[in-house]
């Protein structure tokens, strides 16, 4: 990447965030989603909170995602990703540690996906919720703020995203969320994921 990489304390990220000139879907029609792309601290090194999905789960098995879900009647997009970030990890933040919001994704499967930032700090050890997060992983910004790769589909004219991680590939909506926020909070580039396509498998 050309852009040079900024410092990523706390104020720097906050103030990049804050500043992010989101763009919303305005799709009532859609099922309502919210995640957590919440930035916690291992050995001061800023780090991104990943979910490994559960095994037997109905759909996305398996799958990396950021902690999140369909949001409850009456419920915003900050509240319904805090509410799944207590449920899904066990982490219990409060709207001061909420940064900003990028840009909603739509999703394959009919969801209006909301990424809510927020800064944890420390947490230590986390443990997924039984059921459901197989595993709880803290990766570095370092390690996500990658160039993506990009393939092509014969169902779709527009380019799947995928980023490394751990020997394999993110997949969007995750991977597309993802990259947003290191391009923002990692270099100040604004830069638009909502036409980046999911993988077949990611459309159910």
């Amino acid at each position: 990447m050309k852009d040079a990489m900024l410092p990523l304390d706390r104020d720097g990220v906050a103030a990049r965030v804050a500043g992010f000139p989101r763009v919303a879907a305005d799709l009532p029609e859609f099922k309502q989603a919210a995640v957590a792309v919440c930035v916690t601290q291992r050995e001061r090194t800023p780090a991104l909170l990943l979910t490994r999905r559960a095994a037997q789960l109905r759909t996305h098995a398996g799958q990396w995602a950021l902690p999140g879900g369909r949001r409850d009647d009456g419920e915003t997009a900050v509240q319904g990703a805090l509410r799944e970030l207590t449920e899904e990890v066990g982490l219990s933040l409060d709207d001061t540690q909420i940064l900003g919001i990028l840009d909603d994704y739509v999703t394959r499967s009919g969801y209006v996906m909301t990424p809510v930032v927020c800064w944890a700090g420390p947490v230590g050890e986390l443990i997924g919720a039984t059921g459901e997060v197989a595993q709880v992983h803290q990766i570095p910004l370092t390690d996500l703020d990658v160039e993506p790769r990009f393939i092509s589909i014969p169902e779709s004219d527009a380019p799947v995203i995928q980023l490394p991680l751990l020997g394999g590939y993110l997949h969007a909506p995750t991977a597309a969320i993802v990259h947003q926020f290191c391009r923002i909070a990692c270099r100040g580039v604004v830069e638009r994921v909502a036409h980046y396509e999911q993988p077949v498998f990611a459309w159910r």
